[in-house]
């Protein structure tokens, strides 16, 4: 039986409800170049890479210059976080529970490193994570596995003793990719079920005893038991 060796969180919409700065951002400089931004956008938007939703908006808009998309939206959006993060409902209670019971727990996100700095000084700055992964930490970062096998080898631990905790599609299917078991708390974009995923509304519903649960079952899928203690 499989024990749980570390939980894996992504951060943004996740841990911190940034997905709405994010989304801000995107469609300050989506105005910028001539788009208006709608729900049409959102799966080119929500938990997608710097790189990846400017290349959306050159697509959409023609704009040649991809880097310079992509360096207004990263400076637009530190603007925002910058000013505060909110924490998402639970998120505080489950990390001081990992930290309590000796759970090791680290951050993995796909945001620049100048975000994922930004966040763990404000926000986060309380909350003792082993490390922190950002999207300039490995080759390719979500949708790719990348990050979360990094992640678990950093810990020195199998990927499959992993929980990786996401709130979109392109987190999730990394996390898939990975071999990591997925708890999938979903925040602007449905996620869709699929085996060895665990759904939960909100944080407010996970404890540190599901989620060894979860592990020790290999993923208790898209319909599997609810994830409290009962």
């Amino acid at each position: 039986m499989t024990e749980l060796a570390a939980v894996l969180f992504d951060m943004d919409g996740t841990l911190v409800d940034t997905e709405v700065l994010w989304w801000e951002a995107t469609a300050e400089i989506a105005a910028r170049i001539g788009h208006r931004l709608t729900d049409v956008d959102a799966p080119e938007v929500v938990g997608r890479a710097v790189e990846d939703t400017a290349a959306h908006l050159v697509r959409v808009t023609g704009t040649p210059d991809a880097d310079g998309v992509a360096t207004a939206l990263t400076a637009a959006f530190q603007e925002r976080v910058d000013r505060g993060a909110p924490m998402r409902p639970g998120a505080d209670r489950l990390l001081a529970e990992l930290a309590m019971e000796g759970v090791p727990f680290a951050l993995v996100s796909a945001s620049p490193r100048s975000v994922v700095d930004s966040v763990i000084g404000g926000a986060l700055a309380h909350v003792p994570f082993a490390f922190t992964l950002s999207a300039d930490d490995t080759v390719r970062t979500k949708p790719h596995p990348d990050p979360y096998r990094a992640a678990a080898r950093r810990f020195g631990v199998p990927d499959a003793a992993c929980v990786a905790v996401e709130d979109s599609p392109d987190g999730a299917a990394s996390a898939d990719a990975a071999g990591c078991t997925v708890l999938v708390v979903p925040s602007m974009l449905p996620v869709p079920a699929r085996p060895g995923r665990i759904f939960a509304e909100s944080l407010e519903e996970v404890s540190v005893a599901a989620l060894r649960g979860y592990v020790a079952a290999g993923g208790a899928g898209g319909d599997g038991p609810p994830v409290g203690d009962g």
